[in-house]
């Protein structure tokens, strides 16, 4: 059975309910199923020449099945004597990673960096945001306004945490380099352990078991959280200890970390500068990862 949006609406209706009732087996359509077509029973789509379609469209037309309990199959085919784009490639793979319940906001996340975003001060669907970055971009939005309202804008810092340890999405775990960078950006806008535990459970669900270098990442970017609450610049770690350098030589709470310090001079000294050093034996990657972890969220706690 054939269905289109040059039909009448009648005739076109008329035959949705025959398909729906079960009176046919095949229903070959264009995309006009995308729009909100639910029958229970269907449970296999063939897209043909899906590198046509956007993103959203595949999303909308892949939805048309599985609507049951009843397992479902999407197959998305393309014209392999004349390839495919890169764009092309990029929608049909962000589609066969989409494969949980709950995608959406991911699925507008990467048709948001395939796509780009449009003038956010303007009425132009073009801009340059993608050139400078989301959050840069977003950082300059900031400043210009500040300044505008004759306003100082919040300066921002990020402590310096140094391990010797590589830190890194790894190419071969995340081939696509847009797809890394998308990654990326979202670590550097988490602010909360829940987020880091939610964000690495997507990532082994999408990419498979985290490799060593991001299992690192996410441990540091733990500890980067507890150093901006304790209002720590910069940390240093070496086979016998932690030096820890507070921003502006400030600490929130100087009392507690006086009485601290006071409870275990045996491991913890104040240097001149205001940095204190923590005497510890960390010879390998593992260990000073959690000596670090320990001595930042003691100093965070401190800080409270």
């Amino acid at each position: 059975m054939i269905a289109h949006g040059q039909m009448a609406g009648g005739d076109l209706e008329t035959r949705m309910n025959a398909f729906y009732d079960g009176q046919y087996d095949v229903l070959l359509s264009t995309s006009i199923i995308e729009s909100g077509l639910d029958i229970p029973s269907a449970n296999t789509i063939v897209i043909h020449r899906a590198d046509m379609f956007g993103l959203a469209q595949l999303y909308q037309m892949r939805g048309r099945v599985g609507r049951s309990k009843t397992r479902a199959y999407g197959y998305l085919t393309y014209n392999e004597n004349n390839g495919l784009t890169d764009s092309a490639e990029k929608r049909l793979k962000v589609m066969q990673s989409l494969d949980s319940l709950g995608a959406g906001f991911n699925l507008a996340s990467y048709d948001l960096d395939l796509r780009g975003a449009g003038n956010l001060v303007g009425e132009e669907q073009s801009g340059h945001i993608k050139e400078v970055g989301y959050e840069l971009y977003q950082a300059m939005l900031e400043e210009a306004v500040a300044e505008r309202q004759g306003e100082a804008a919040e300066e921002s810092w990020a402590p310096q945490i140094n391990v010797g340890i590589s830190v890194l999405i790894p190419e071969d775990y995340v081939p696509d380099l847009d797809l890394r960078m998308g990654l990326y950006r979202r670590l550097s806008g988490l602010t909360a352990r829940a987020d880091i535990d939610a964000f690495a459970a997507e990532v082994v669900d999408r990419f498979g078991p985290l490799p060593e270098e991001v299992q690192h990442l996410l441990a540091v970017l733990a500890i980067k959280i507890d150093c901006l609450a304790a209002g720590i610049e910069k940390i240093d770690v070496g086979p016998k200890g932690i030096a820890v350098v507070f921003r502006n030589q400030l600490f929130a709470n100087p009392e507690k970390l006086i009485a601290h310090v006071s409870e275990n001079q045996a491991r913890i000294k104040i240097r001149p500068d205001q940095s204190l050093v923590f005497r510890a034996k960390a010879e390998d990657a593992d260990e000073r990862l959690r000596i670090s972890a320990i001595v930042a969220q003691q100093l965070a706690e401190l800080a409270a």
